[in-house]
Order: C-alpha cells, then sequence, then structure tokens
C-alpha cells in the first residue's frame, strides 16, 4: 500500500486506463472502510467498546496516515525529554513485520537510539504494558505508532502530519492513505508538522487551516536535521571523514514509507542529488539484492541508507563498499514548551 510505484496510482499521477480503473475500484471500498472506522471511533467515545488504563501516565506517537512521518525520532527525542526530568520510560509497540525475536526495524533503531530504556514488542498493547509493568515497573510508557489503537487508555496523543504529504493524498484507504477520517484529529492533544523545510511556506499555512478545523490543540512545526553517520556496527562518523562520500561516487538504497523525503535528506546533507533505490516499506533485503545494486552500480564507492534499514543489513552485506546511514535528529522551528508542559510530572508514576 506504501510502495512507491503504488502510490504514483493513488496520487493521480499514474493516468493510464488500468491506473484510472484501479482509483476507481478502490473509490468504491473507501466509504467502507471510513464508515468502519468511524463506527469504531464512536464505540470508544461512548464506551461501548471496553478500554483499559495502565497503571502509569501513557504517552502515544502516532499518525493519521499510513507511511513514515518520522516517528522514530521523534520517540527517540521524546524518551530523552522525558528522562531529562526524571522518569524512567519504556518504550512500547507493536512489532509490525518482525522477522524473529531480535524485533523488527524500529525495534531496532530506538535500541540503538535509545540504549538502556526497555522496549517490548506486543500486537497486544494491553498485555504489553501489563507485562512491562512486572519487569521494569517504568513511570510513563511511550506507545509507538497507537494513534488508532484506542483499547489502551492514554493520557497524552502525540500526532504527527508529515508536511510532503499531510492528508495522504485527501482519501481513506484504500483509495489514499488517510487510516481514518480527518475528524479523528479531534483526539490529538498536540500536532508535530514534521518535514516543514522541504515544503513552501504556503503550503505550511494550509496545513495549519486544515488542523485548525479539526482540533483545538497546540500544532509545532519541525524538521528532521542529519547528525552525522553510523556504521553497521552503531559507530558514529563525522561526514568529513568519510573519503567515500567527498570524493566517490555514492548511491543510496531505502526501504522506508517516503523514500522522496530521504532523498531529501541526502541533498541537504551533502549539498547534491544522490541516485536513491526504493524498496517497499518494511523491506526485508536478501543477498540477491544487494548483489543487484552492486550490478547496476559497480563504480559505487559507498552505499548510504537509513538507520532502520541498515539494522537490517549483515555485515558486508557489498563486500568491500562501505554502506552507512544517516543518523537523523528532530528540531523544532517552534518553541517545544506547549508539547513538555503535557509531559507527566515525575511523581506521577501511578494514577
Amino acid at each position: 500500500m506504501s510502495s512507491p510505484s503504488f502510490q504514483t496510482i493513488l496520487s493521480g499521477e499514474r493516468q493510464d486506463v488500468a491506473s484510472r480503473l484501479l482509483r476507481l475500484g478502490l473509490s468504491a471500498l473507501e466509504p467502507v472502510y471510513a464508515g468502519m472506522m468511524s463506527l469504531r471511533n464512536l464505540g470508544y467515545d461512548f464506551s461501548w467498546l471496553p478500554t483499559h488504563a495502565a497503571p502509569m501516565p501513557v504517552i502515544s506517537v502516532g499518525n493519521i496516515t499510513t507511511g513514515g512521518t518520522g516517528k522514530t525520532p521523534v520517540v527517540a527525542w521524546l524518551t530523552e525529554a522525558l528522562q531529562t526530568r526524571g522518569h524512567q520510560p519504556a518504550l512500547l509497540s507493536r512489532g509490525y513485520k518482525s522477522l524473529d525475536e531480535t524485533g523488527n526495524d524500529e525495534f531496532r533503531v530506538l535500541q540503538l537510539l535509545c540504549p538502556g530504556v526497555p522496549h517490548l514488542q506486543c500486537r497486544d498493547r494491553v498485555a504489553g504494558v501489563q507485562r512491562l509493568q512486572q519487569e521494569s515497573a517504568p513511570s510513563v510508557v511511550v506507545l509507538d505508532d497507537a494513534f488508532q489503537h484506542r483499547r489502551l487508555k492514554r493520557d497524552l496523543d502525540i500526532v504527527l502530519i508529515d508536511a510532503t504529504n499531510p492528508w495522504g493524498y485527501g482519501h481513506v484507504l484504500p483509495r489514499g492513505l488517510l487510516r481514518e477520517p480527518l475528524r479523528g484529529l479531534k483526539r490529538a492533544d498536540a500536532v508535530l508538522i514534521t518535514r516543514c523545510d522541504l515544503v513552501t511556506s504556503s503550503n505550511i499555512a494550509s496545513i495549519q487551516a486544515t488542523l485548525v478545523r479539526y482540533t483545538s490543540s497546540p500544532v509545532m512545526r519541525t524538521r528532521f536535521l542529519p547528525l552525522g553517520l553510523r556504521s553497521v556496527d552503531g559507530t558514529r562518523r563525522a561526514i568529513d571523514d568519510v573519503t567515500e562520500i567527498q570524493t566517490g561516487s555514492p548511491h543510496a538504497f531505502c526501504g522506508i514509507g517516503n523514500p522522496a523525503a530521504f532523498a531529501s535528506t541526502l541533498r541537504q546533507f551533502l549539498g547534491r542529488d544522490v541516485d536513491v533505490v526504493p524498496f517497499p516499506d518494511h523491506y526485508h533485503y536478501q543477498p540477491s539484492d544487494f548483489d543487484r545494486l552492486q550490478q547496476a552500480n559497480p563504480h559505487t564507492s559507498i552505499w548510504l541508507t537509513t538507520l532502520k534499514d541498515l539494522v537490517k543489513l549483515p555485515d558486508q552485506a557489498f563486500g568491500e563498499t562501505p554502506v552507512l546511514a544517516i543518523d537523523i535528529g528532530i528540531e523544532f522551528l517552534d518553541p517545544p514548551e506547549p508539547l513538555l508542559q503535557l509531559l507527566p510530572q515525575t511523581s506521577c508514576t501511578t494514577k
């Protein structure tokens, strides 16, 4: 659903007969899915569906669309902010497309970015928070990608909006990328607009005008900044120290929800365009993929990718050709205090 080729169909970029017919068929299914989500939300709004409270404050970081909005660096920033305030946070995620006990790509990245922070992957978030309480007794739990998971009550709902595609082509799944109708934004306690540096000020103003129609919660503009590079073993490196980038021919690949945003980050970081080979989101790489990339780009001096892709790669995936990931951090373009003021106090370890 989030592959780059399929998104060209959803966006209307492809105008061939087959694409038009597919959009027509998906449009017929859209009201069915939207209606189901609306009924489900009504069930929670009116307490027809049961919810469960955790023994500690719960913060959710989520989206209203599918695809990558930048949740992982936001979760890492939030975890550090909680630790700075004296909390002992734990992370809880669903474990989407995890192949084994080592966890999915987000899990492995957050292990790298949040060392020492307990992190559990569990499809049943209610059972997961109970297990975290038994195993590590955190003072607060951060839910990764849980805006639509309403069975577990939360004290703070943070919603991310990707400025490069804020409304998922204006349609609910499967015709677009919206997970639910926009009126669901009324549940958001804070909204972060990500990748604001990749669009015009008029685009941002339009997004803000739309948000005002659905939520009165604080809205903050943000962008992602390259912090440096990481090798497969997690070691940080400065770009100036990597001669393969400065004097060679770098190429890139990624398997994320928004490959165009990664290409923009590379352009910002390196000061030039780099060819990016896109794979499907959460892609599990095979040795044949590395062979194909090498054969198509035999003179590549270094391969660049995202942290989510790097943590899934074997050592020497490209033989003697090095591979490094761009390390990304979040920067607030508006004061973050409206969000920081919503964080639970250290003394509120139970409710």
